[in-house]
């Protein structure tokens, strides 16, 4: 199955103040929604790490996902036997693969959809709460593709966790299909091991009247892009995209979030959360939102916090705002990056708490908000468990 979609909305030389760029004639495509797009590997140019999608990553780590072939066949799952949360392999010729409408708009994504032999399809059905962790581990050193459809039934509830482990170099693709009328829960957990690489792309589309919780937890792995677009599609659909990250000394962990309001009365709230310490440790958070010309209503706020706990460390945030119509009910966005506070960590330590225990509770409180919405408490002490082992190192 291929796709592709080229832009029409290049803006020419000069137009709006626009001229060509010392490295040639290249003008940016302005709106996120208009980037070019293919599932064909072949139909983009090499990286060279001076486009707009790849500036801010590392592209020498991870040349042999972007550029080289990839290993697309099954890759080892652990899923949870639950009611209701169905797992199983299907062909890539499959109606269901491509049903977001989603479609690759850059190379690493589209080596992934042009390598992979089979799709992981999880099904939700059933209107009861459930929850069901489907855990990737033993994929090795070798470059590998995958490709996963999560499709929730008209009026269904449930909680997908996908949770990597141990060695990886793995560029994927994940579609999220949201039925009408349902509410659905996906957590993207990397628990990674040190040096291992993971690209991913999630593309949702939301049916009328539905809900997604989507929450990206990036703790593991040396190079972790992960990066969710969202069509709010029909009428009355709604996203709650939640982040954690924790990047320590030589961690780069990377999200371009992408909302699209495209459908009356839609709703978004978008909140990313991440600390850093540690020579080199670096975080990028773009968040792109569209509110398109038939999206009244909507009803929009993305933010993005980060808090530095040692020299040596980066974080960019760029948060993106458009607006094609003026019927709207609210749009705005935050960002801010800032120090550790010293005052915070005077306060505790003058009443008997160690220097270091009282970096666990200031980063802890920080981060806690995050935490606390995600859902079952069983996850939420998990997730709790997991940010204090990266707090102390081990």
């Amino acid at each position: 199955m291929t796709a592709q979609m080229t832009s029409t909305a290049m803006p020419t030389a000069g137009q709006h103040g626009l001229v060509a760029h010392s490295d040639g004639a290249f003008v940016p495509v302005q709106t996120r929604s208009e980037r070019f797009r293919s599932t064909n590997v072949d139909d983009f140019e090499p990286i060279s790490g001076r486009e707009h999608e790849w500036k801010y990553s590392p592209v020498a780590a991870f040349a042999d996902l972007t550029s080289g072939e990839l290993d697309g066949s099954r890759i080892e799952v652990e899923a949870d036997e639950v009611a209701g949360i169905e797992a199983s392999w299907i062909a890539r010729h499959d109606v269901r693969i491509g049903s977001t409408g989603g479609v690759p708009e850059e190379r690493a994504s589209a080596n992934a959809w042009s390598s992979f032999g089979e799709a992981l399809l999880v099904s939700v059905s059933g209107e009861d709460e459930k929850t069901a962790v489907i855990t990737r581990h033993g994929l090795g050193d070798t470059p590998r593709a995958a490709h996963t459809v999560i499709e929730a039934a008209p009026n269904s509830r449930g909680l997908v966790v996908l949770r990597g482990t141990g060695p990886a170099r793995l560029s994927e693709n994940v579609e999220i299909v949201v039925g009408e009328g349902a509410s659905l829960t996906v957590v993207s957990l990397q628990e990674w091991d040190d040096d291992a690489v993971h690209l991913a792309s999630h593309f949702a589309r939301l049916g009328r009247d539905s809900f997604l919780k989507h929450i990206v937890v990036s703790l593991g792995g040396k190079v972790v892009r992960v990066n969710p677009s969202t069509h709010l599609a029909e009428q009355g659909s709604d996203v709650e995209a939640l982040g954690l990250y924790f990047a320590d000394a030589g961690q780069h962990l990377e999200q371009q979030v992408f909302v699209h309001h495209d459908a009356p009365h839609t709703r978004s709230r978008v909140t990313y959360k991440g600390a850093l310490q540690g020579e080199g440790a670096r975080t990028v958070w773009i968040g792109d939102v569209l509110i398109g010309n038939t999206a009244t209503g909507t009803d929009s706020y993305e933010q993005n916090r980060n808090l530095v706990l040692t020299d040596g460390t980066r974080a960019d945030s760029v948060p993106n705002l458009e607006i094609e119509t003026g019927d709207i009910e609210g749009a705005g966005h935050a960002s801010a990056t800032g120090r550790f506070d010293d005052e915070q960590l005077f306060y505790l330590m003058a009443r008997g708490i160690t220097e270091d225990e009282a970096r666990r509770l200031v980063v802890r409180g920080f981060l806690a908000e995050g935490v606390q919405r995600i859902g079952p408490p069983e996850l939420e002490e998990r997730l709790t468990a997991a940010l204090e082992a990266e707090l102390e190192g081990r």
